[in-house]
């Protein structure tokens, strides 16, 4: 494949980041879109008039961006896509920040509480029908295994963001309700319905106050919900244990950051 434009004209002082600038140019204004496979490496030194060494670390430094991804023998491919993007600056943020959970929750928190507002307005009733179903299959969660629970888990919260019919709003409180599930996974011991188990009615009775267009009284639930949560969190065993400054706690946040980015990479879906 060939770019559907012609490169500009690269100066010599820091070729390396003006050959980056250019690409993410094309790619961020769609030029070169998600899924695209770059020229290779060849192409690349060809067309804009230098080596190959030049043009790998132009293209490692858009892999470290998540703009593409590269493998060898496979050439790299375009990949940006919104959520991708976002959970990159967001892991980003988080990380370099050292923000701890109360930090990253407290913003779903905003995020969801946005949404259901939002959605209260917004969605129609054959969506906050299939809402109702979503909170419905968390009912027993103490019966599942803990894949199958926070599958639910996320499914619900996922939706309740959907409603709002927001994008950005959706791809942020996707990403961030992914780390908080794998959170409470990991310092619950497996033992998730320890910490949402018992708040099924919890998740009803915001289903129910959308059903009514009560957005003052979503906002309250969803406020309510996500500090229990954050409270029964703390609370574990692990939880306990593991401070903001402790190391452990800063791996598992890394960790859990770096999965939940390559959920969005192509072939991880």
């Amino acid at each position: 494949m060939t770019m559907n434009q012609q490169p500009g004209k690269i100066y010599r002082k820091r070729v390396a980041d003006q050959i980056l600038e250019d690409l993410r140019g094309q790619i961020l204004s769609g030029t070169l879109p998600h899924g695209a496979k770059l020229p290779s490496e060849r192409e690349l030194a060809a067309q804009y008039g230098v080596s190959g060494p030049t043009i790998r670390e132009a293209i490692r430094v858009l892999t470290a961006m998540g703009l593409v991804s590269s493998r060898n023998g496979s050439g790299s491919t375009v990949t940006a896509q919104s959520d991708t993007l976002i959970a990159v600056s967001i892991a980003a943020v988080v990380q370099f920040g050292n923000m701890n959970a109360r930090d990253v929750f407290g913003l779903l928190a905003v995020l969801n509480t946005y949404a259901v507002r939002l959605a209260a307005e917004r969605a129609t009733d054959e969506e906050i029908a299939l809402l109702r179903q979503a909170a419905e299959r968390t009912a027993a969660l103490d019966t599942d295994s803990v894949d199958q629970a926070a599958a639910k888990l996320k499914n619900y919260f996922h939706m309740l963001a959907g409603l709002s019919h927001h994008p950005l709003l959706i791809s942020l409180c996707r990403f961030i309700t992914e780390v908080q599930i794998g959170l409470a996974v990991e310092m619950s011991g497996g033992k998730l319905e320890r910490i949402a188990g018992t708040l099924y009615g919890a998740r009803m009775e915001i289903v129910e106050a959308l059903e009514k267009r009560d957005a003052d009284r979503a906002v309250e639930l969803v406020q309510k919900y996500h500090q229990r949560v954050v409270e029964r969190i703390q609370k574990t065993p692990r939880g306990k244990e593991m401070t903001s400054s402790d190391p452990r706690f800063s791996q598992l946040m890394a960790s859990l950051l770096a999965s939940d980015v390559a959920l969005n990479e192509p072939g991880e879906n």
